[in-house]
């Protein structure tokens, strides 16, 4: 087997995260509610983190997100990422609460700054595969 040192790594999709990977492609970040505690969890999973519930429901976010703390690459992990540097690497806080690692997309990722309000955008990087990105808010 070899690997294309080119091409960028993509998600592959399981039977816990394939309802979040469709929101994407319909345009919405799905994120988890537990019915039971109320814990909102964004990456998805089989069971609460909080209270471990199999009591799990999907709402979209609102794409509302706050920049928690950012780094931006100047020098490419390998040869796939080359063309995109530099670029920011966020950690965001989602107006539901949970946090999300993300990138920045159609903006200047040295004008970051703590706090800096930004935007879900569902990013199409290939066939079918959407990831979620954010942008400055309008």
């Amino acid at each position: 087997m070899s690997i294309d040192l080119h091409a960028k790594p993509l998600p592959a999709p399981d039977a816990d995260s394939a309802a979040y990977w469709q929101g994407l492609r319909e345009g919405r970040l799905l994120l988890q509610h537990c019915l039971d505690c109320g814990h909102v969890q964004a990456y998805q999973q089989g069971l609460c983190r909080l209270c471990l519930s199999d009591r799990l429901e999907h709402r979209a976010a609102s794409g509302r997100a706050r920049v928690h703390s950012w780094s931006v690459v100047h020098r490419a992990p390998g040869p796939a990422f080359r063309a995109d540097t530099p670029y920011a690497v966020l950690l965001v806080t989602l107006e539901e609460g949970p946090r999300l690692i993300s990138a920045l997309t159609q903006g200047d990722p040295h004008a970051m700054h703590d706090g800096m309000a930004v935007e879900l955008v569902c990013d199409t990087v290939a066939d079918g595969v959407v990831l979620p990105k954010f942008r400055p808010a309008s």
